[in-house]
Parts: C-alpha cells; sequence; structure tokens
C-alpha cells in the first residue's frame, strides 16, 4: 500500500504543515551558514531543504515509475491528484503563491508526465508493442 502513495505527496504536506502552523515567513528561517572557500557566506533556509528534499523524492519517483505493477499505476493516478491539489493551492491560497511552492508544483507535474511516459516506455518494451 506504501508503495502507491506518490512521495511528492509528502512535500507537499509539509509544506502544508509549515506554512499553516509556521506561517510563510518560516520558509526564510535560516538553519545554517556556511563559509564557502570564495569567501561568500551561504545560508541554508528551509525552502532550499524542502526543494532539495524535493529532487531527491522526485528522483526516487522516476525511479519507481519504471514498475508496470498495478500499485505503479494507482501511483501514478495519485501523483496526479497531488499535482491537481498542488496547482489549486498555488492558484488560490495567497500563503502558497511563493516561487518555492511554484517549483514544488512543476516538481509534481514533473513527476506526473515523467511517471506517465517512462511506463508507457517500459510497457512497450516489456510486451514488443510497436513495431
Amino acid at each position: 500500500m506504501f508503495t502507491s502513495l506518490p512521495l511528492m505527496a509528502l512535500i507537499v504536506i509539509a509544506y502544508n504543515v509549515l506554512v499553516f502552523l509556521g506561517g510563510g515567513a518560516a520558509m526564510d528561517n535560516v538553519l545554517a551558514e556556511v563559509q564557502l572557500l570564495s569567501g561568500a557566506v551561504w545560508s541554508v533556509t528551509v525552502s532550499d531543504i524542502i526543494l532539495s528534499s524535493a529532487l531527491v523524492l522526485l528522483f526516487f519517483e522516476l525511479i519507481g515509475s519504471t514498475k508496470t505493477t498495478g500499485s505503479s499505476v494507482l501511483n501514478h493516478g495519485l501523483s496526479l491528484v497531488v499535482f491537481i491539489v498542488a496547482l489549486i493551492e498555488f492558484i488560490v491560497l495567497p500563503e502558497f503563491g511563493t516561487s518555492t511552492f511554484f517549483l514544488i508544483t512543476m516538481f509534481t507535474l514533473l513527476d506526473v508526465v515523467a511517471g506517465f511516459t517512462v511506463t508507457i516506455a517500459t510497457a512497450r518494451r516489456d510486451f514488443s508493442v510497436g513495431e
């Protein structure tokens, strides 16, 4: 059952929790500052951590989309639902009208498109459909 859960839903849920419990300002909180060799100071914010986590989870989603099981098809359908929810939140709720959430929404769209594309390509190869 947990293999059907889209990992990008975890990021959208985490963003929702941070916005509704901590307010939009929580995204700008600096968690760490790193001195680079160039002398510049890189400030790592909550937003940076969320986007980095979203990229890692998107990578695992793309790896998982190569499976042609019934649960992977359910995962793709649920990923579409996650994208629609994220898109509605981005368009309708002012707290979600940020660049960070826009990128998260684009990650969910990429998950949907890549998931269906990879699954179709894998199914064609597995079942020798096509040429």
